[in-house]
């Protein structure tokens, strides 16, 4: 039991409730005592109830942020080039093996989605271009 680590982040949208794990008691079972609710959007840290956060708790409280942060942006850079494949694989069905009936259910839906990430992608990388140096 002593692997366990000292806190448990149990993630919600925004953040995450934060308890400390305590093993160290008579029945030798482990106990979840939240301390804390975090929001990484605008970094507040808040004790729960009349809960006061020591120097240790809101260091590794703010270690788990930006760890969290980390992993989120991991995550949404994979979605993105997880995308590129969708559309890849989705041309190749256009392609190749869509029915007529298939292709009028999805085609306008399609160009327009296309339309609008064209559109802003075009836009931001001429902000790009033009960007001071």
């Amino acid at each position: 039991m002593s692997d366990l680590p000292d806190y448990y982040f149990r993630v919600r949208d925004n953040g995450a409730f934060v308890f400390r794990v305590d093993t160290e008691n008579r029945q030798r079972r482990i106990d979840m005592d939240q301390i804390a609710v975090v929001n990484i959007r605008n970094g507040e840290i808040k004790p729960h109830g009349d809960r006061s956060l020591s120097q240790g708790d809101v260091e590794a409280i703010k270690t788990w942020m930006e760890e969290r942060m980390s992993v989120l942006a991991a995550r949404d850079i994979d979605d993105i080039y997880r995308a590129v494949d969708y559309l890849n694989t989705t041309t190749h069905w256009a392609q190749s093996k869509a029915t007529d009936a298939q292709l009028d259910a999805v085609t306008d839906a399609l160009l327009l989605a296309m339309h609008d990430l064209r559109t802003v992608l075009v836009r931001k990388k001429a902000d790009r271009i033009l960007k001071p140096q």
